[in-house]
């Protein structure tokens, strides 16, 4: 199974279309991107740039 993560600045992709799982998603994300350097750019599809580090620290969907 491919994993794949979607971010945002402060929010990240929809998980109720088909085929999409929230905590499937919220893993990536902390596993993938959230062990890169807090000072990487990331360059969502749509939306501004954020920073890694900005996200683990502000973005609701990842808290905890």
């Amino acid at each position: 199974m491919i994993e794949a993560f979607v971010m945002y600045q402060l929010s990240i992709g929809r998980t109720d279309l088909p085929g999409g799982d929230h905590q499937t998603l919220l893993d990536s994300i902390r596993t993938q991107l959230f062990t890169l350097p807090d000072y990487y750019i990331v360059y969502p599809g749509h939306g501004p740039a954020t920073e890694i580090g900005f996200e683990k620290e502000r973005n609701p969907y990842v808290q905890g």
